[in-house]
């Protein structure tokens, strides 16, 4: 399976899934203008991913902000995981700045949603 890559622009987040070298990240902010149009070729994606995935996956949000259509799906992405979990290894990353509050406490909040693997990371 091929990787997934698309750049960040001022409203989308970087996404560089790349199995072969088990790098699964999202990063930047999310604030799309159209978030089921933005999010649909990574939910293709990882779709089929979950189909075949690694032995091992470990997935790392590094988000500065995010916004409420975005929360549903990385909500969903979380879901997507905790389903390749039953079968495979899946560790999820949660990194947040020090003086951000709200971010470390979406981290937590997601952890609570399933019984992944999760570590939230200060930077």
């Amino acid at each position: 399976m091929g990787a997934l890559i698309i750049d960040a622009t001022n409203e989308t987040p970087r996404i560089h899934f790349d199995p072969d070298n088990n790098l699964f990240e999202i990063s930047n902010k999310s604030l799309p203008e159209d978030a089921d149009e933005f999010y649909h070729p990574v939910f293709d994606w990882l779709e089929n991913y979950k189909l075949r995935p690694n032995e091992k996956t470990n997935f790392s949000f590094k988000l500065d902000y995010f916004n409420t259509a975005s929360a549903r799906y990385i909500s969903k992405m979380v879901k997507i995981l905790d389903s390749i979990s039953q079968k495979h290894e899946v560790k999820i990353f949660w990194y947040y700045r020090e003086i951000d509050e709200d971010m470390q406490a979406m981290g937590d909040e997601y952890n609570e949603m399933t019984d992944l693997e999760f570590e939230l990371v200060e930077i």
